[in-house]
């Protein structure tokens, strides 16, 4: 009774902790206490990302670009008038054409390996995984380089080798057929990756039915299996189709030399004529967006139509589809598709760094004495410029990785873990960045630190930033998955036993995450070393990366045999960089 009798100030020390798995952070007359937090989170997200597509989403409406001092209000729809020019009417529709079909195409060889790895008897089949994922590891603009040595019209070492044989084929990279096909083959490993799970984990029931009812093995498959899959054919073909439609280094190496335009590579030029019609570029922009959020709402649509629900709680044990006599067919097939994602291009990047010519009449030249020639890698590797380049692209890679670690972090532990208000603004921003194609967060970024009072527009500080923009949504996903995933058990006994929340969870939560905070790291990690079409709107001289370094080579033709060295050695580092994510899952 004693106890009873205490006053609340003296049981205020014992109330229990939350329920489990319900947000801390309430506190009578705290209300400041919740608005915090969430508000420092919610101005950092919007300075990263809500200020640079505001941005643009002005500029597009209004009569000057943003610049410092002079952001007008003037606003007018004018600047849409240049979808009526017939350039931006024919660039529209290929980007239309390009993104279907280059969609189309990496579904049906995303799929087409992940059946194979996951459901048939196909030899090697740990092996059929492995070429299925590679192409992921060799960023889509490196291949679209080699493949503009083999391809192209005039020069092209395949176009040579026909001579060679006296064979005629015509074979053009440099047009809409040879976009898709390098966009089709580097953005297929998203489709392999998201049906092969969906495969490997669908419950045999129903196609045990169907054998039972007499269905064969192809009828099985086209009437079940496949329908079953088509949550993460959609899914896939949706990412796909947005990272296609967006994208403006494949479209800028392919495209440009055969006169195919593109959306993104429109904005690009448009912002870079003089003088510049950056209001013109961001109406471009904002329909740009609006396709890519028309096709997220029909994807929900679609899905939202059928169950697709296969996973029980019985035990999977599914029975491979055999092949029969198709079974060496479909691994030649394979290794045909390896070749021409990883082998044939590298060897080519290979080939033209080491020609001691530029102009090659036949591939019997390389056999000559003198006619390779591979000190253009020590050259590379000597270059002041190359390490330069290289050392900027470690340092940025490094601080946008740890940095969008830490903010993803704080993120998801907010939106997750406490009842901080504002939590729904926090993932949602943070998610906006995937509706955004790059070009367009770029064009945003420039002008947000060209007008922002703060010194940072031609330092790495500001590429940095621009990473972290981009990233958002994959550091935010990884971690939060980790988060979800973390019992909260041990945190909370951490804080009864006297230790301040922040210390719970800098010594219990944190160590707990180690791995999917590694991962995160990693991935963010590659895909900085990867990007290209952000830096392209915020570097200098004076803060070039390897990307950006790779591509200007490119673009200098006497520079051919630098940009392919360089690419060679930058994919040998992605590679290497890529083993780092299966050797920590394995442990």
């Amino acid at each position: 009774m004693a106890i009873l009798a205490d006053p609340p100030e003296a049981t205020a020390t014992a109330t229990p902790p939350p329920a489990r798995g319900r947000p801390t952070g309430r506190r009578a007359g705290g209300g400041w206490r919740r608005r915090l937090p969430g508000g420092l989170v919610l101005v950092v997200l919007t300075i990263l990302i809500v200020l640079p597509a505001a941005l643009v989403l002005l500029a597009a409406f209004s009569t000057d670009v943003p610049r410092p001092g002079n952001i007008t209000w003037d606003l007018t729809a004018g600047n849409f008038a240049v979808f009526a020019e017939p350039q931006t009417r024919v660039a529209f529709l290929n980007s239309l054409v390009i993104g279907v079909t280059a969609t189309a195409l990496a579904c049906v060889i995303g799929g087409a390996l992940a059946f194979l790895a996951a459901r048939s008897d196909i030899p090697l089949p740990r092996f059929v995984y492995l070429i299925g994922l590679m192409p992921i590891f060799l960023p889509s603009y490196v291949g679209a380089l080699a493949w503009s040595m083999l391809g192209s019209p005039n020069a092209g070492l395949l176009n040579i080798a026909q001579s060679d044989l006296g064979t005629s084929l015509p074979l053009n990279l440099y047009s809409m057929p040879g976009m898709i096909f390098v966009f089709a083959v580097y953005y297929s490993p998203y489709t392999f990756l998201l049906v092969h799970g969906a495969m490997s984990m669908m419950s045999p029931d129903l196609e045990e039915a169907a054998r039972v009812h007499g269905a064969g093995s192809h009828r099985m498959l086209r009437l079940i299996s496949f329908p079953l899959a088509t949550p993460a054919l959609i899914g896939s073909a949706l990412l796909t189709f947005i990272l296609v439609f967006e994208n403006f280094p494949v479209a800028q190496v392919l495209g440009t030399p055969g006169g195919v335009d593109t959306l993104p590579t429109l904005i690009f030029r448009l912002l870079n004529t003089s003088p510049s019609r950056g209001n013109e570029s961001a109406a471009i922009a904002v329909v740009l967006v609006a396709v890519v959020l028309l096709v997220t709402w029909l994807q929900q649509r679609m899905l939202a139509k059928r169950s697709y629900t296969t996973i029980t709680g019985k035990g999977v044990r599914q029975k491979k589809v055999a092949l029969g006599r198709g079974r060496i067919p479909a691994l030649v097939a394979v290794l045909a598709f390896f070749g021409l994602s990883i082998v044939l291009p590298v060897l080519a990047l290979v080939v033209v760094a080491g020609q001691s010519s530029p102009y090659m009449s036949s591939l019997a030249q390389l056999a000559e004495p003198g006619g390779l020639d591979f000190s253009s890698f020590g050259d590379v590797l000597a270059s002041p410029g190359f390490h330069t380049a290289a050392w900027h692209s470690v340092v940025v890679s490094l601080f946008a990785a740890s940095f969008g670690v830490v903010l993803a972090f704080v993120c998801g532990y907010l939106v997750y873990r406490t009842r901080v208000s504002g939590r729904p603004l926090i993932e949602g921003i943070s998610m906006v960045p995937l509706a955004l194609p790059a070009v367009v967060l770029g064009m945003g970024l420039l002008w947000t630190w060209l007008v922002m009072p703060v010194p940072l527009y031609g330092t790495l500080a500001v590429l940095v930033i621009a990473f972290l923009a981009v990233q958002s949504p994959q550091g935010f996903r990884g971690v939060t998955a980790s988060i979800m995933a973390t019992d909260r058990d041990l945190e909370d006994s951490a804080v009864m036993l006297g230790a301040s929340r922040t210390r719970a969870v800098t010594t219990v939560t944190v160590p707990l995450m180690k791995a999917g905070l590694l991962s995160t790291f990693v991935l963010l990690l590659m895909l900085s070393m990867r990007e290209l079409t952000v830096p392209l709107f915020l570097y200098t001289s004076d803060t070039q990366i390897l990307s950006i370094a790779i591509y200007d080579a490119f673009e200098n033709g006497g520079a051919l045999r630098e940009a392919a060295a360089m690419s060679v050695v930058y994919t040998a580092f992605m590679f290497v960089l890529s083993y780092i994510p299966r050797r920590l899952a394995r442990q």
